[in-house]
């Protein structure tokens, strides 16, 4: 979603980055809802990525992250309601500083006070809450603590961001092994990986079919992220080699493999999807 709005010009790549979008473009907002639906999207995620206090603190709005999720949990719904075929909102449980960062995730009490109220004012709009981009085990095990705590019966898909390197677990060098039995506990009903390099997303999903009979899922994203980087520093990313073909071919592999939940993070537009709903479905 956040790439895809700042490919259209509606929202900037850093300071607020896709919640600006919610201030300014909100119709935007629902039509990029609407395009990925229309490409074959059975479940969308709320734009409130980066509707999190430290992102809304740059422009003196930390207060305001509750008001802000609220507005994008209720475009997700109307885009979903709108849709000719059964659409679920994923309510997006993101990291709350910087992604990637395992080394800058909060301490755990307000880390997981601040997760609990972006559950609460999701609820009445999300069919499912998901903990992505999750770079270590205590980032997702605060994050999923704080989805049962608040609302226990809805699905809560949990999402970890790889090691770029195959094989080498998450961004925080710990094991697929031990992560798995660190959000155990809350019962996930899925497990996925995001944003993060398709061949990277090869090897875990292989490793987890071993390791669990949960739903596995797969998302990648379109570039690399250099070592160090933030939203708002000078190191760019750099954009990955993979085409559409490249992407439906992984998509193939996923589903070999043992993913049954597959789609796009960042980079990923309704073309790619578009193509891959139509190659699994032939």
């Amino acid at each position: 979603m956040g790439a895809e709005l700042i490919k259209r010009g509606l929202t900037p790549r850093t300071g607020l980055w896709s919640a600006r979008a919610l201030l300014d473009e909100p119709e935007g907002v629902v039509q990029v809802h609407a395009e990925y639906i229309e490409a074959g999207a059975s479940v969308i995620t709320t734009n409130s990525y980066s509707t999190i206090p430290s992102y809304l603190a740059k422009a003196g709005m930390a207060e305001s992250y509750q008001e802000l999720t609220v507005v994008a949990a209720k475009l997700a719904r109307r885009a979903a309601d709108a849709a000719t075929i059964p659409v679920r909102v994923a309510g997006c449980l993101p990291p709350l500083d910087e992604s990637y960062r395992h080394d800058l995730v909060p301490e755990d009490e307000p880390s997981q006070a601040v997760y609990r109220e972006l559950v609460t004012v999701l609820t009445p709009y999300a069919d499912l809450y998901l903990c992505e981009t999750m770079s270590c085990v205590r980032e997702a095990v605060n994050a999923s603590s704080a989805a049962r705590a608040v609302d226990p019966h809805k699905p809560l898909w949990v999402a970890w961001t790889l090691h770029e390197t195959p094989g080498e677990g998450l961004r925080s060098g710990e094991s697929l092994a031990d992560a798995l039995a660190a959000v155990q506990p809350f019962e996930p009903d899925a497990y996925l990986f995001n944003c993060t390099s398709p061949a990277a997303i090869s090897a875990a999903v292989e490793t987890l079919a071993k390791l669990t009979n949960k739903p596995i899922g797969a998302y990648p994203n379109s570039y690399h992220v250099p070592e160090g980087w933030t939203l708002d520093n000078e190191k760019s990313v750099e954009a990955r080699d993979m085409t559409t073909e490249d992407f439906v071919a992984f998509s193939r592999d996923w589903r070999n493999k043992g993913a049954s939940i597959l789609g796009g993070c960042c980079g990923i537009g309704p073309s790619h999807i578009d193509a891959m709903a139509k190659d699994l479905g032939a």
